[in-house]
């Protein structure tokens, strides 16, 4: 495990206990978990986007705030929902924000999940083209936004007003290895096996949309090594990079216990359900002294095969919950998959 980041899946509300109650909250408070847990030594710091929902929705102001309130941190999204983008105004606004962060950027985007919405990308003005799907359509979205941060000719150039130039002009700015740090999240092997052949990393999805009757970790890692062998057979030159995502919940005071103390008892298995017509698996919960939980994720067999294990955080108990929470795992938990803290420079 080379790199631990968090995942906050930024709800806000004013449910009972809630300590992130607007979204102004919410937008903050992830900020200031992001530098808690840069001068904590985790290497990331990611979040959820959902559209129509209270939750982080418009990513790119977050982490360019992120990037200019932190120097080392790795900032990304987890993931973002392709139906809905425009790809050529996302990829001038994901350059600024990484050009903003040094090149800190690690973009993860997919066809998307079940949103509150009926049919939310059509109210963004985006509907798939005749004879396409909705995820046709986000794949095509990808091509083109890949094809635009890549520098190359977007729109024809208009020579009274480009200094007599012609051809096609690239989007600005352009932000060089940026396309290197793209991700797909993944929710199953054949996907896997795709983003490979696209050359993108893997984001390892929270459920995988089949079930063969095997532990969701072994699953995953029948996933992350069909990747990896496709990224091979495919001939990339560079290294992919593998994420999954667990649910960490350290019990270690009196606060923890009256939070989690339950889900302890309840969450230590998978879970197997349906998500848009198919049987899917659910990870389980990761809950209980910091020892048991070191041991236990020591064991699961899809967090030894990624290099990158992003911790999906409670983000409605506060950014000093958190940053406890974060800690806590940093000192006792984290070590014991083969995860150090990077030397500071």
């Amino acid at each position: 495990m080379k790199r631990i980041g968090f995942l906050s899946f930024g709800h806000w509300g004013p449910g009972e206990g809630s300590r992130t109650r607007t979204a102004r909250d919410a937008l903050l408070q992830g900020i200031e978990l992001a530098v808690a847990a840069e001068e904590l030594g985790v290497d990331g710091a990611y979040f959820r986007v959902h559209h129509f929902a209270r939750q982080q929705a418009s990513p790119f102001p977050l982490l360019a705030a992120v990037a200019a309130r932190t120097s080392r941190i790795e900032m990304g999204t987890g993931v973002v929902d392709m139906r809905y983008e425009n790809p050529l105004y996302m990829a001038e606004e994901a350059a600024a924000t990484d050009l903003i962060s040094g090149g800190r950027l690690q973009l993860g985007i997919s066809r998307g999940s079940p949103e509150p919405a009926r049919d939310g990308a059509a109210a963004f003005g985006h509907v798939p083209a005749e004879g396409e799907t909705a995820a046709d359509m986000a794949r095509r979205h990808t091509a083109v936004f890949r094809r635009a941060i890549s520098g190359a000719g977007m729109a024809e150039a208009e020579p009274r007003y480009a200094g007599g130039g012609s051809g096609l002009l690239p989007v600005q700015p352009h932000s060089a290895g940026l396309g290197e740090r793209i991700w797909w999240g993944a929710g199953s092997r054949a996907t896997a096996v795709w983003t490979a052949e696209q050359g993108m990393n893997l984001m390892s999805s929270t459920l995988l949309t089949e079930d063969t009757g095997v532990p969701f970790d072994q699953l995953q890692a029948e996933q992350i090594s069909m990747f990896r062998q496709a990224w091979a057979d495919a001939g990339h030159l560079h290294e992919p990079r593998v994420s999954v995502s667990r649910s960490v919940l350290p019990i270690t005071d009196d606060e923890d216990r009256r939070f989690f103390g339950l889900s302890a008892l309840r969450e230590k298995r998978d879970q197997v359900g349906v998500i848009d017509g198919l049987v899917a698996r659910f990870g389980r919960s990761y809950v209980g002294e910091p020892d048991a939980i070191a041991a236990e994720l020591a064991a699961d067999a899809a967090v030894q095969a990624a290099d990158t294990l992003l911790l999906t955080v409670p983000n409605q108990l506060g950014l000093d919950f958190n940053a406890k929470l974060l800690g806590t795992v940093v000192r006792h938990i984290a070590p014991a998959i083969g995860w150090a803290a990077k030397p500071r420079p």
